[in-house]
């Protein structure tokens, strides 16, 4: 073939060279040909596996949670975009959830006395209202919360997945218990137990305070009773880790505190959103200072980031609900904790406490205690703990000074809505 392309005779020897040049060149081109479709088919597979790795992260990480048995509720990515269930009215979608919720219902007349008005949200009211019984002796105070009407569809299934997630997760004696729920028409109410004496930040500020008690409640905090309301706290996320799931947003403004000590972990809606749609919304958004580097990396978040944010809800508990980090700004919280640097030991804490937080506050995850084992070293901590040192800082708490440096809004704050600085002025039963 060579050679007829070349023209020339088999007696020619210049045609036979030339001819074995072709071949010289034909075949390499021929290789490096086959190579760069081989190396390009590579390539294509290798960013068609990033772009599905990628649209998947949001789910990666995060413990399979069991779902909801009776809401259809699934998700599309990080945002958390809710499929609306085949009914396509309020109605349907009511009488299709009551069967499921028939054992939680409360007849609405015996919620007509209504106490207080708590807080007013952007989904609804919610109040303080007595619940009454056909024993008298046995009505109590009790917290409810109204979805604001007019309500859409994916407002009430959003309402109505919040009471399943409640009655998923059970009973727990450190968190705030579903009593039971008016689903049967519009208005929609959730009855939550009431935790009167308010959240652990308002109790921390008012032991500030040169009073011994006030309204029955102690307002003298000791190392032991830290450790007291700790391990509540821990329990409650052992209780979580069970159900495949976790908090992530654990402070004292989440936490509702008892006369006796008792500590109510509240504040779930990211445990819902989790359970309920396999990733955290971009709109839901938790204080900078209170988060894991994980999560203001923008990876997934675990148990593991409670267990940080449990180290920070130490130090509060020890300063009396000073702000973490004070002297770093909210937004250069994430570079001051990749140099690898922590919060120091406050004067009003000993070395063991100390030395406890900074368990918590270890950069790689697998690094920190589980709930489980951090109790226990809680409880032989409170051994040998001082039960009669009282803590005390003398400063009282300015509130917008306070909501500075810990990077969070005045609103928020729970004595900064009502003047006289009622704990429960802000919504912790959400």
């Amino acid at each position: 073939m060579a050679r007829m392309l070349l023209e020339c005779s088999l007696s020619d020897k210049l045609c036979v060279v030339q001819g074995e040049q072709y071949a010289v060149i034909i075949v390499p081109t021929l290789l490096v040909g086959a190579f760069l479709i081989l190396l390009g088919v590579i390539l294509w597979l290798f960013i068609r596996g990033q772009r599905s790795q990628q649209q998947t992260s949001g789910l990666q990480g995060i413990s399979p949670t069991p779902p909801s048995r009776d809401l259809s509720c699934k998700a599309a990515g990080l945002g958390g975009n809710v499929f609306l269930p085949l009914e396509t009215s309020v109605e349907s979608l009511l009488r299709a959830t009551t069967p499921a919720l028939a054992k939680l219902q409360v007849p609405r007349e015996q919620l007509s006395d209504v106490l207080e008005q708590i807080h007013n949200g952007n989904c609804g009211a919610i109040y303080r209202a007595k619940m009454h019984s056909g024993d008298p002796r046995k009505s109590k105070s009790v917290v409810v919360k109204a979805l604001r009407e007019p309500a859409g569809l994916r407002e009430v299934q959003d309402f109505l997945g919040q009471i399943q997630f409640r009655q998923y997760l059970g009973k727990h004696k450190n968190l705030v218990q579903l009593e039971g729920c008016c689903t049967e028409g519009l208005p929609l109410y959730m009855v939550l137990e009431d935790v009167a004496q308010g959240d652990l930040l308002s109790f921390l500020w008012t032991c500030r305070r040169d009073v011994m008690n006030m309204d029955g409640l102690l307002y003298d905090l000791t190392e032991k009773q830290v450790y007291h309301i700790g391990k509540q706290v821990l329990s409650a996320l052992e209780f979580l880790q069970d159900k495949q799931l976790f908090h992530g947003d654990v402070a004292a403004r989440n936490i509702l505190i008892q006369g006796d000590l008792t500590a109510k972990l509240c504040g779930l809606g990211l445990a819902y959103e989790v359970h309920a749609r396999g990733a955290i919304s971009s709109a839901h958004t938790v204080p900078l200072k209170w988060l894991a580097p994980e999560r203001l990396l923008l990876r997934p978040a675990s148990i593991r980031g409670d267990i940080w944010s449990f180290g920070i809800l130490l130090y509060e508990m020890v300063t009396l609900g000073a702000p973490p980090y004070p002297e770093v700004p909210p937004t250069r919280i994430l570079q001051h904790l990749q140099r690898r640097k922590i919060m120091k030991r406050p004067s009003t804490c000993t070395h063991t406490m100390y030395n406890l937080m900074k368990s918590c506050w270890h950069w790689s995850e697998d690094s920190r205690p589980s709930p489980r084992k951090l109790r226990s070293r809680l409880e032989a901590a409170a051994r040998t703990a001082s039960d009669k040192a009282v803590l005390q800082v003398p400063e009282l708490v300015v509130p917008e000074l306070y909501a500075a440096v810990a990077g969070i809004s005045v609103e928020s704050l729970p004595t900064a809505t009502l003047p006289s600085e009622d704990p429960q002025a802000r919504n912790v039963y959400v």
